[in-house]
């Protein structure tokens, strides 16, 4: 106990000194916070339990997660003091310098609190992924409080009492971070604080605050700024607490029903979303090479209508592939078309699955194609660490390379983005080259993520008659020029005849911006490519991107168990044609010419639409309504319980594929597939 008591005393010596202001900042921000909750909980709207237990809870609780703040917005200040020589600490200027930051944080605590108001009087909770959505929306959301609000007096008031709180320590915090501070405490110190930190990481969770099935009483236990970058972190909003919804099994029993087409739907689990799939025909494991290309949207297409020539391979291409010309992506980023495109889920709210916590071994398309045998890899142009791709194809049965993987003396050509596509490309080549090689008869699945259509627009000079970085157009260009040599490469080698290559886009160019969703901007080409195998033809029919997958697999014609919300567009009725589009936190679904929209608050709207999507003037259709309700509750659901996972233990005969030997499935049928109606 003695020597508790001496380690105690030695860690809290310089906080009574050098740094002091450590302990200034937390006091605030726990002071701030306090005032902050006390405020929130005078308001009408915050009803609470009755009782004393529920207070309690709320104050005992929300001390907690104030304290885990203060360790986490402290820490670079611990830091600077402890590392900061004695010379440096003991000058005025620093002193001086000192007082201000703390001057200008606590006037951030003061203007946070009046935020999380603000927050509060409108979504009635405290910040959350939708407070991170808006950072992503600036102009449309600072624009608002403008209009809404005498923004102006509002920040000024806010400067008196950080002034007062300034006034109130500045000279006990300026002579006591000038004090000396000897090495071994100086690293003690530090060391104990970020200790602490990685400790509150792995320990603490914003559940811990809900603690009542009242939501009024759990807001009220978290921290505004502790719950601002959780949810930064776990990149996702809750469908039940923001959106209109529907009985759990009735939403479930009305998605099963509009996903129609081929196949059974299973009874358990009961609010499980699995189906058997027989399969057409005699089924194929046919080579498949998926090329999803940065930003190429439908409107920079000659297909589509666009007369300035920047696409003249994939315009080949619509004429000599399954062109689906109606097809919309989920998204505006790429990481939720890989979502689509992988995982054919419709987008729940938040960010894409890719990015967030708990998206391990997750039903997906490489599952799929993996029990069949297959060699599945995905191939990216930059680095994977970004946006989590690698984590999240590594963790769901894929095999991963990214830019980091590509031999140097193979790139001559990259940006900040990523390696320029034809590297890529031929990097991939070489990649099912050496896989061939030694496969023995084996299939492989390559799913190709570019990066050349992007900001700043660089490409390796020669290649097309726009010179490199002087903007989309010539991005665009040269990536139909890759995709040209890429596919002129590929008829060079042995495997090409039996390979369907499908081409499509992660999103539009041009789908960002805005709070609303620019519905026309979300349409994307999409070309299933097998000169072999795939007769040339035109499906014109409303499709969603998470629709690729499941008319992919029911090309090949392949039976297995699916959890796929997306349908086989061949192989499913006309009258189920539909389209999800989403951005963070507003979800539309395209159906029978006209888009619902879903947003927080539980708002709800019906326009109808364009022949291209775009919404015109209001409109009602309750069915409609419930039936969007139904798939994105629903969606939301069997990811957020474990339910769209790929259950490696389910027996043999529930697997996907089972009674099928992967061995006499034919790979390489003499006749002509013919698809579509």
């Amino acid at each position: 106990m003695h020597r508790f008591s001496d380690l105690a005393k030695f860690l809290g010596r310089p906080f009574a000194g050098r740094l002091f202001p450590v302990v200034a900042v937390a006091a605030a921000l726990a002071a701030l916070s306090l005032v902050t909750r006390l405020v929130l909980l005078s308001r009408v709207d915050s009803v609470l339990p009755p009782g004393i237990v529920p207070l309690f809870a709320i104050f005992s609780l929300g001390l907690a997660y104030d304290l885990v703040a203060a360790l986490y917005f402290t820490l670079p200040l611990t830091l600077w003091l402890a590392l900061v020589p004695n010379r440096l600490a003991a000058m005025r200027l620093h002193q001086a310098l000192l007082v201000i930051a703390f001057a200008g944080i606590a006037y951030l605590f003061t203007v946070i609190g009046i935020a999380e108001w603000l927050f509060w009087e409108e979504f009635g909770a405290r910040f959350n992924f939708i407070a991170v959505d808006y950072l992503l929306y600036t102009h449309e959301v600072i624009g608002n409080i403008r209009e809404s609000y005498p923004i102006g007096w509002i920040l000024s008031v806010l400067a008196i009492p950080a002034a007062l709180l300034t006034a109130l320590v500045a000279r006990p915090l300026a002579k006591r971070a000038a004090a000396p501070l000897q090495w071994r405490s100086r690293l003690a110190t530090a060391t104990v604080h970020a200790v602490l930190v990685l400790a509150a990481f792995r320990l603490v969770s914003s559940d811990y605050k809900d603690f009542s099935a009242n939501d009024a009483a759990n807001e009220l236990a978290g921290n505004g700024i502790y719950e601002f970058f959780a949810a930064n972190y776990r990149n996702e909003l809750s469908f039940e607490r923001y959106y209109v919804t529907l009985p759990p099994a009735d939403a479930l029993h009305l998605a099963k029903r509009v996903t129609d087409g081929p196949g059974t739907w299973l009874d358990t689990p009961s609010d499980g979303f699995e189906r058997y799939v027989p399969g057409a025909g005699a089924g194929h494991r046919f080579n498949i090479v998926l090329v999803s290309v940065e930003s190429m949207g439908a409107e920079f297409l000659g297909a589509y209508g666009d007369p300035r020539g920047l696409t003249p391979n994939l315009d080949r291409l619509s004429r000599e592939s399954l062109w689906f010309s109606n097809v919309f992506a989920t998204g505006n980023r790429t990481v939720r078309g890989l979502e689509a495109l992988a995982l054919a889920l419709p987008p729940t709210p938040g960010q894409s699955i890719v990015r967030r916590p708990k998206n391990e071994h997750l039903f997906s398309l490489g599952s799929v194609l993996e029990d069949y045998d297959y060699d599945t890899l995905f191939a990216y142009g930059g680095y994977g660490y970004f946006d989590n791709m690698n984590a999240f194809f590594d963790r769901n049965d894929y095999r991963v390379v990214d830019r980091t993987g590509i031999p140097k003396e193979k790139i001559a050509f990259e940006n900040i983005w990523g390696v320029a596509d034809e590297h890529l490309f031929d990097f991939v080549i070489g990649e099912i080259d050496r896989h061939q090689a030694g496969a023995k008869g084996q299939p492989f699945f390559v799913h190709v993520m570019t990066t050349s259509n992007h900001r700043p627009y660089t490409y390796p000079a020669g290649r097309i008659d726009i010179p490199s970085g002087s903007g989309r157009e010539g991005a665009v260009k040269y990536a139909d020029w890759a995709i040209g040599h890429f596919l002129e490469e590929a008829r060079k080698r042995p495997w090409f005849p039996d390979t369907i290559f499908v081409i499509t886009a992660d999103h539009g160019a041009n789908a960002r911006g805005t709070i609303e969703i620019p519905v026309e901007k979300y349409r994307i080409p999409l070309f299933v490519h097998g000169p072999r195998h795939i007769a040339p033809q035109r499906v014109d029919r409303l499709m969603s991107q998470i629709d690729i997958a499941p008319t992919l697999i029911g090309i090949l014609g392949l039976p297995h168990y699916s959890k796929f919300f997306g349908r086989d567009i061949l192989h499913s009725p006309p009258g189920g044609d539909r389209a999800f589009v989403a951005n963070y936190q507003t979800l539309g679904y395209l159906k029978n010419g006209k888009l619902v929209v879903l947003q927080p608050q539980r708002k709800v709207r019906v326009f109808r639409t364009t022949a291209e999507g775009r919404p015109t003037a209001p409109d009602e259709d309750p069915d409609l309504v419930r039936e969007a309700i139904a798939l994105y509750q629903s969606a939301s659901h069997v990811f957020r319980s474990g339910r769209y996972r790929d259950e490696e233990q389910l027996p043999p005969d529930r697997r996907p594929g089972s009674g099928e030997d992967p061995e006499q499935v034919e790979h390489r049928p003499a006749a002509l597939l013919r698809v579509g109606h």
